[in-house]
């Protein structure tokens, strides 16, 4: 037996990228998945290819904004499994554009979805941690979360946010809880069309298509730092491709 299979594991953000890499990979090493975002027929379609597969996974529609939605998701997966060992807090939303440009309402999401989406993470799963003595929290972060760059400010602002709060968690947690932070380079996700500014689109866009790696680079991290024994606690894994700066 591997160190994932049986865990119960619930993935915010599942429904593509990182998120719906890690899916399959921890459904093929014998996890039980517990799969949250906000497109819920992408989600049905994920679920329906792992449990093809032979694997277990459930869904619910989960927007990370909503403390209600991360507390729904924590319940399922004690109504469906009995447990859940390890919440990955992968949603996330990079609305990037320069200071000048002021769109102050993509600030505001950015911070919503990207720092208030994991304190909404840590909140629901903490006191099930708590009460059974042991779990496991893993959150995406940034490359951006150790560097700034134009565009950027407040994107890195809010991992930079990440990297702070998980480190204090780690603080906290004691001997039973673990916690880990794994920080993408550049990665083959849509994260560049969030972008409302065309220049900046533009110039994420040509760096994906130059440089990205594969989302499952980054599943088997997460999946590297999960199968650890319980005694194991892989703090941050940084991922990048080779070329990039």
């Amino acid at each position: 037996m591997s160190g994932i299979e049986g865990k119960v594991v619930a993935i915010t953000g599942a429904s593509s990228g990182i998120g719906e890499a890690a899916a399959l990979l921890l459904a093929e090493r014998g996890a039980r998945l517990v799969l949250g975002a906000r497109r819920s027929e992408r989600l049905a379609a994920l679920v329906a290819r792992i449990e093809e597969a032979g694997g277990a996974a459930v869904q619910i529609r989960t927007d990370v904004t909503r403390r209600d939605d991360l507390h729904a998701l924590v319940a399922l997966a004690g109504e469906r499994f009995g447990r859940l060992d390890v919440l990955v807090s992968n949603a996330g939303v990079g609305t990037i554009s320069p200071l000048d440009d002021l769109r102050v309402e993509e600030w505001d999401h950015m911070v919503d979805v990207n720092v208030k989406g994991v304190l909404h993470g840590i909140a629901a799963a903490l006191p099930v941690f708590r009460a059974q003595g042991t779990g496991h929290f893993v959150t995406t972060a940034s490359t951006a979360a150790f560097r700034v760059v134009p565009a950027m400010a407040v994107y890195a602002g809010t991992k930079f946010a990440v990297r702070a709060i998980c480190e204090g968690l780690r603080q906290e947690a004691g001997d039973s809880l673990r916690v880990t932070i794994v920080s993408p380079g550049v990665t083959a996700t849509d994260f560049a069309e969030a972008s409302s500014n065309s220049r900046v689109r533009a110039e994420i866009t040509k760096m994906r298509d130059d440089l990205a790696i594969p989302p499952d680079a980054i599943a088997r991290a997460i999946a590297f730092a999960i199968e650890q024994p319980a005694t194991v606690d892989v703090n941050e894994i940084v991922v990048r491709p080779t070329a990039q700066r």
